[in-house]
């Protein structure tokens, strides 16, 4: 069975990256996916998680408000809040993450890991209706 996933929006908040106790890298971002219906707009939030460089290149190059594609999985994650109550939640974990040329523009470096870093110039356009 499969399980993939492709979005295309806007992040919600500045990436969050974070490093584990085995020196992992991993980073937590928002991104709104908004859809037009005639007259009529529908956003979905979703939390999107990215590990090693990935995390690292994300948290260095990316930042809120700019248009990205996530590629990935979605995950359901489990817990007990305070109260013993089962929460749950489901979020992407991130194979990829671009940029979208869409809207932005973006210098490709070469990252330490032998892959390129899209570091986004100042959007030349005035701010798109999608933008959020």
């Amino acid at each position: 069975m499969s399980n993939s996933i492709t979005i295309t929006g806007n992040l919600t908040r500045e990436p969050e990256l974070k490093f584990m106790n085995s020196g992992n890298a991993v980073v937590k971002l928002g991104v709104a996916v908004t859809r037009k219906f005639k007259d009529e707009e529908q956003t979905s939030f979703f939390d999107v998680t990215a590990w090693g460089s990935l995390a690292e290149n994300v948290a260095n190059s990316l930042h809120k408000g700019i248009r990205v594609t996530v590629t990935g999985r979605l995950e359901q994650r489990s817990w007990d809040d305070k109260d013993g109550n089962k929460k749950y939640a489901i979020e992407i974990v991130a194979e990829d993450i671009a940029a979208s040329l869409r809207f932005n523009s973006v210098d490709v470096q070469n990252g330490a890991h032998g892959g390129q870093i899209a570091k986004p110039k100042s959007n030349p356009y005035p701010a798109h209706e999608d933008a959020f």
